[in-house]
């Protein structure tokens, strides 16, 4: 039976039982981490309507039970309800993965969301089968800046306006990162674009100008965040605040930042990923005024939110199959491997980042065979943003593994001059020490990266007549290659550089990967390749010796502090 089926099985089951609610405990000034975090609600919230919003979910499905319990309880005492997403909940853990994120529309589905917008996270599967999930989705799914090609139009609504029962009209706007565009694989998503640039807030406030004369209140539903990263091309959700008018608030995704408010004090909230917290907006109805914002964690120290058991029932029917299927250990570390965003895998070499490349050109080396050996050097490398967990010392189950690669990249191989290899590894440190998705974990390569120089930005990047949101090094100036597989480096040498699919095909900073005269798709899935390698070249046990700490491969030199 399927992911699909087993969860539409569970809802059924659990229809008739009591929803648990102990909201009346919760200690504020106890667990409280700031004024605008609480754990505890009002008496009374007669008069009043709440919006009740998530973000980069990326997957924990056990946390919608979190959500259907507090609106509950909402609704208990008086408040009308509404839910709200800001995308990125299709991926993250094999829980929603295996159902190439079906899974996570059917959990949405039964919390009670009414409103959705699209994260980047939401394409990794293709555009034609985002669609097909949607599909079967009962809340309103919105997204003002997404277009499909051929009819030049919106793939979605670009918005959606709530009336209550009290007559409150609530429009909402969907805005997804035009990042998008390399954050995704580039062979999936070949029929649409993402509206980006000036015109990404020509876009967004057309669509904000066709709700503001009939709504009380707009809400930007944006999935841009406010990573450093996407300052320069104006991307961030204060930029685009700054740039439109006639919203009234924004409830933002995609940096995993918790905040109630912007860098300026904007009227931006945002709730970490994973149901570390819920965000709560709180408005009045007669004076149709926002008239309080703040988030509630979910776990804090002794406290712990209560859970809906029709909800906990059907994402434990969900967790069981899969872990059923992938569950089972199959090796050991004895370290700790590092898949921290920052600092951590988008910031500089890690030793879950060196495992990840040296299982990738192994599995290339080994499929070759040692009479077809590659005439030219081989080396590795991987973007950091693909690496999405840690694993703990101790048994290593195929789960984890397929939560540490959760897109079902396969390993490709693309041929390039030094001078290529050079500009790739320019352009995806562009930012650094910032984060940047792009940055290189690599094997075989012995490069620096002075990160005291300016990089010289030249053109935009352009794929398939696209304007990416990045751009190309003008010069290189940060990066040097000191050695690959020791040898000198050679700027006219051709290498064979083992990639993912994902990269190879233009994603993130690779453009030039995308431009390779030669390249194949070993058709090998990353996480295969790499439970391969751990089984056989390690014997099933990641040491101390071999991966207690990065090799070392990757220096920075940074700023004096």
């Amino acid at each position: 039976m399927n992911t699909r089926k087993i969860l539409s099985l569970a809802m059924a089951l659990v229809m008739l039982l009591s929803v648990s609610s102990a909201f009346a405990d919760m200690n504020g000034d106890e667990y409280a981490a700031a004024a605008n975090v609480k754990t505890e609600l009002a008496e009374s919230y007669e008069g009043k309507t709440v919006i009740l919003h998530t973000n980069d979910v990326h997957g924990a499905i056990g946390g919608y039970a979190y959500i259907a319990a507090l609106k509950q309880e909402f609704d208990a005492r008086g408040a009308t309800v509404i839910l709200a997403d800001a995308g990125d909940y299709s991926q993250g853990t094999t829980y929603v993965s295996t159902s190439k994120g079906a899974s996570a529309i059917a959990m949405m589905n039964e919390a009670g969301y009414d409103v959705v917008t699209l994260g980047n996270h939401e394409f990794d599967y293709g555009y034609e089968q985002l669609m097909l999930n949607l599909a079967d989705a009962r809340f309103t799914p919105i997204c003002c800046n997404v277009i499909l090609d051929s009819t030049g139009q919106p793939i979605l609504a670009p918005s959606c306006t709530i009336e209550t029962d009290a007559g409150l009209r609530i429009a909402f706007v969907g805005v997804e990162t035009p990042e998008t565009a390399t954050k995704v694989n580039p062979a999936l998503i070949k029929e649409i674009h993402f509206t980006a640039f000036d015109e990404l807030y020509t876009t967004v406030q057309g669509a904000v100008d066709g709700v503001r004369e009939n709504a009380d209140l707009v809400f930007g539903l944006f999935h841009l965040g406010v990573d450093a990263e996407s300052a320069p091309n104006g991307y961030r959700s204060v930029d685009v605040l700054g740039k439109v008018n006639g919203i009234d608030f924004v409830i933002d995704g995609h940096s995993h930042t918790v905040m109630t408010a912007g860098e300026n004090g904007e009227r931006i909230q945002s709730t970490g990923t994973a149901f570390a917290y819920i965000g709560v907006v709180v408005i009045d109805n007669a004076t149709k005024q926002i008239e309080d914002n703040y988030l509630m964690p979910t776990s804090v120290g002794i406290y712990s939110m209560p859970k809906n058991e029709e909800m906990t029932l059907a994402s434990d029917a969900v967790i069981g199959l899969v872990d059923a299927l992938y569950g089972e250990e199959f090796a050991v570390t004895d370290v700790n491997l590092n898949g921290d965003r920052a600092p951590g895998n988008r910031t500089e070499e890690t030793n879950l980042g060196d495992l990840i490349t040296d299982a990738m050109v192994w599995i290339v080396t080994k499929e070759s065979g040692a009479e077809q050996e590659e005439p030219f050097e081989v080396v590795g490398i991987t973007n950091g943003g693909g690496i999405r967990a840690s694993i703990p010392a101790g048994g290593i189950t195929m789960n984890q593994v397929h939560t540490v690669l959760p897109f079902g990249n396969t390993v490709a191989v693309v041929y390039v001059t030094g001078a290529e290899l050079l500009e790739a590894l320019e352009a995806s440190t562009y930012c650094t020490p910032d984060a940047v998705g792009g940055f290189p974990q690599t094997s075989g390569i012995d490069w620096t990266l002075d990160t005291t120089k300016p990089y010289d930005q030249g053109a935009v990047y352009v794929l398939d007549g696209k304007e990416s949101s990045y751009y190309a090094p003008a010069s290189i100036q940060r990066v040097t290659i000191t050695a690959i597989n020791g040898k000198p480096f050679d700027p006219e040498a051709v290498y064979a550089v083992v990639t993912n699919n994902f990269c190879a095909a233009g994603g993130d900073t690779y453009n030039v990967f995308a431009n390779a005269g030669n390249s194949f798709d070993t058709s090998i899935p990353m996480d295969e390749a790499l439970m391969e390698y751990i089984t056989e070249a390690l014997n099933g046990v990641i040491t101390e010796e071999a991966y207690g700490q990065p090799r070392g491969n990757a220096v920075q030199i940074l700023a004096a502090e």
